[in-house]
């Protein structure tokens, strides 16, 4: 069958990077293995173990050849992946063939190699991450100070500035951000602990020695670049599957941050104030040629949703966890955790697209501003009022009543806000300096010194990491 005759996952052919797709695919994983069984052998021969300095050249010299045919081979007789690959490299190192995997179980290739690539995609959804907080970071200076409207519930509510908005955006990034952070320097190793976990299979190879088993696991850690405190005291025959839960959860809290950023730009594009890029030749519609759909931002929503859908996966599975293990987390697992990795990394590879090149349009966000302003500063208009010596209760029932009447102009006859027209034909609103209330420069607050202090305090250490 050609490529095109049989199923691939769209997360290879259109949504992730090439760089995490490399760091999940077969050659990565069984090049993984091979490195895992070569630290084993050079581990057990520096503590005394009959090994000899040809057979672990033998190993190093095949790290990365790998004959996947052969390997496939193995399996459709065996049916166990492990033991194919044993096969598959034994075949190319005769000489330590009777030494691969010595003392070891499937998971100790398996977990630990697992391990490293979560960790090495955890680095690369860092600095995805990091990446976009920069870019909003720099759209909020751009924007610190420009007004638009504040909405609650959908609704409009007090003005805030295009830049503080952004920076409630690169906020939710710089949380996620620091959630992967956690996950990485809390990520321990597997380690080499048997099948069981009780290692006493290498004891038995070492004779009784405990000194040496312990240290065989510090050794092992250490040479797959590890600190050796980073690995698990206790194991099963698998890492904790809970471990999978709080990565997959670390990538649902990026998914929905993502989620809530891009859907906030497609309201703002419904409104032609703020529009993700949009390329010349682009394509919005194939029946509609003026359409400029977000296609980046839907995207990302699709698939961020992919990845928060994941997340109980991965409490299932921990929580269905036999005794020292069973075996349906198996291929699950190939699917949640590369998938949940692949998701993540095309969603924020749009999102990255879409925060640096962010299209803003002030003439249409005043506009917006200026139709709702006059209802959102009545309050000021009253006390104004009142200050000026007219009764309280008089003037909020001649504001509210010009409200309704102007809310009714805009709505049924579809005519601009004559609001403040109407108050100021009454004698007694005489004296308050209208256009000062409306002035949105007036009306923003501490916004623009919040975009400062957020880029100071918290953008400012992220550039200094990435």
């Amino acid at each position: 069958m050609s490529r095109n005759d049989s199923y691939r996952s769209p997360l290879e052919t259109r949504y992730a990077s090439q760089q995490l797709r490399a760091i999940w695919s077969p050659q990565r994983k069984f090049s993984t293995w091979r490195r895992l069984w070569l630290a084993l052998a050079q581990a057990q021969r520096e503590l005394g173990l009959d090994i000899t300095a040809a057979q672990i050249e033998e190993l190093a010299a095949h790290l990365d050849d790998i004959d996947f045919e052969a390997a496939d081979r193995h399996e459709s007789r065996l049916h166990h992946d492990v033991m194919a690959h044993i096969h598959a490299l034994g075949e190319v190192a005769p000489a330590a063939r009777s030494i691969i995997h010595l003392g070891a179980t499937s998971q100790f290739v398996n977990c630990n190699t697992e391990l490293l690539l979560i960790r090495e995609s955890l680095d690369l959804i860092a600095r995805r991450l990091a990446g976009i907080v920069d870019a909003l970071a720099t759209f909020a200076t751009e924007h610190r100070a420009l007004p638009t409207l504040g909405f609650t519930h959908f609704q409009p509510a007090q003005p805030t500035t295009v830049g503080k908005r952004a920076t409630l955006w690169a906020a939710d990034f710089a949380i996620a951000l620091e959630d992967v952070e956690h996950r990485i320097a809390t990520l321990r190793f597997r380690g080499v602990k048997g099948a069981t976990g009780t290692q006493a299979s290498f004891l038995a190879l070492f004779d009784g020695d405990r000194d040496k088993v312990e240290r065989l696991d510090e050794l092992v850690t250490e040479k797959m670049g590890w600190p050796a405190d980073h690995r698990f005291v206790v194991t099963g025959q698998t890492y904790p599957r809970l471990v999978d839960a709080q990565v997959l959860g670390t990538l649902a809290v990026a998914a929905a941050g993502t989620q809530k950023c891009a859907t906030d730009i497609r309201l703002l594009a419904h409104c032609k104030e703020v529009e993700e890029p949009f390329e010349d030749e682009q394509v919005g519609s194939s029946a509609m040629p003026y359409k400029r759909n977000p296609m980046l931002c839907e995207r990302a929503t699709g698939l961020a949703r992919f990845v928060i859908s994941l997340a109980s996966n991965g409490y299932h599975t921990a929580a269905t966890q036999w005794m020292e293990r069973t075996l349906d987390d198996s291929a699950n697992r190939r699917l949640s955790l590369p998938e949940s990795f692949l998701a993540l990394d095309g969603a924020l590879d749009a999102m990255g697209r879409v925060t640096r090149g962010l299209v803003v349009y002030p003439a249409a966000i005043l506009a917006h501003v200026m139709e709702e302003l006059p209802f959102l500063v009545t309050e000021d208009i009253l006390m104004a009022a009142t200050r000026n010596g007219a009764d309280r209760q008089e003037a909020h029932e001649l504001i509210r009543r010009h409200c309704q009447d102007a809310a009714r102009v805009v709505k049924v006859e579809g005519k601009p806000n004559d609001l403040l027209d109407r108050l100021r034909a009454e004698t007694l609103f005489d004296g308050i300096d209208f256009d000062a209330l409306v002035d949105p420069q007036k009306r923003i607050g501490m916004a623009p010194e919040q975009v400062d202090r957020f880029v100071e305090t918290v953008v400012q250490p992220i550039r200094e990491r990435f």
